[in-house]
């Protein structure tokens, strides 16, 4: 027997344990499914899909093939983020009437950054079981292979098209500690790289991970400012999905936003909001619409304080 043989006769009580799991019937079954490489689907999610009566699929196609890896076939529903809310009502109504249905989108899982969230929402309130099977994670897998220093992260998902609700969103984040984690498709890619180093600090650590799991796998870590040449120095560097993983604000971010905050508040004792909010701006180099904002807090947590008194 080889070695091969071996691990693969090792597996059999463990399929036994998994086969003689019950599954309840008029449950939505939320299936995490492989981001690249079909070997990383688990043997509970492969056990659900046979049980299933049907699976709700990102695209049906997709989904077809993929079972077809595993010599499997269901009915398929197409559920995508088009006709969410229309399909939910016809899965609830095959749930109660005692129905077992998957839920799988076209890689990873299901309502993260995909299509979803607004079945499982309609489900739950419709009083019926939701039962999750956990599996391969895009941001997990880089975030393993990344080596940041810091435990916590952020995720933010994909970025809004448009530059200036990107830059928005982006300059919301500039204090945060954690880890940011973004998504990118291939064609935005060097865009959204030259958007970062141009709302962060140039020496922050960033991290590229493209086609995870898949043949062409690449994980490259840099400084924030040397990234843009290096995905420009290779046209197959912006081929496939990404997964960015950004440092978090150094403690500097901290220092400078606790001084902004000192400043404001003593120009507030003597100026009004605008005013105060500018000056400190001018003073501190810190953004003057924050500093507005956080005026008007200040200024209105002040006067809740003197009429309570």
């Amino acid at each position: 027997m080889t070695e091969s043989d071996q691990s693969l006769s090792a597996l059999a009580p463990l399929m036994h344990d998994v086969l003689r799991q019950t599954y309840p019937a008029a449950t939505l079954y939320v299936v995490a499914t492989p981001i690249g490489n079909a070997a990383d689907i688990s043997l509970r999610a492969l056990h659900i899909m046979t049980t299933v009566d049907a699976i709700a699929c990102e695209d049906t196609r997709n989904t077809a093939h993929l079972l077809s890896r595993y010599g499997l076939s269901k009915p398929l529903i197409a559920a995508h983020q088009h006709n969410e809310r229309e399909i939910a009502e016809k899965l609830i109504a095959r749930l109660q009437a005692g129905e077992r249905i998957a839920l799988v989108s076209d890689a990873g899982t299901p309502a993260v950054s995909d299509p979803g969230a607004r079945i499982v929402d309609a489900v739950r309130n419709a009083g019926l079981r939701v039962v999750p099977l956990p599996g391969a994670s895009a941001v997990v897998t880089a975030l393993s292979a990344a080596g940041l220093p810091d435990d916590a992260f952020h995720f933010v998902g994909f970025l809004p098209s448009k530059a200036g609700q990107r830059d928005t969103v982006l300059a919301s984040l500039k204090r945060m500690r954690a880890t940011l984690v973004f998504y990118e498709a291939p064609h935005r890619i060097a865009e959204t790289v030259t958007a970062l180093a141009t709302a962060f600090e140039p020496s922050r650590q960033i991290v590229l991970a493209r086609e995870l799991t898949k043949l062409f796998e690449e994980t490259h870590r840099c400084v924030l400012s040397d990234a843009a040449a290096w995905i420009a120095a290779d046209a197959n560097r912006q081929k496939g999905e990404f997964v960015i993983l950004l440092e978090g604000a150094p403690d500097s971010i901290d220092a400078e936003a606790q001084e902004a905050e000192r400043v404001l508040r003593i120009l507030l004792q003597e100026c009004p909001v605008k005013q105060a909010a500018t000056l400190a701006a001018q003073i501190t180099g810190s953004k003057k619409n924050a500093l507005y904002e956080r005026a008007l807090q200040l200024k209105s947590s002040a006067t809740d304080e003197a009429n309570k008194n």
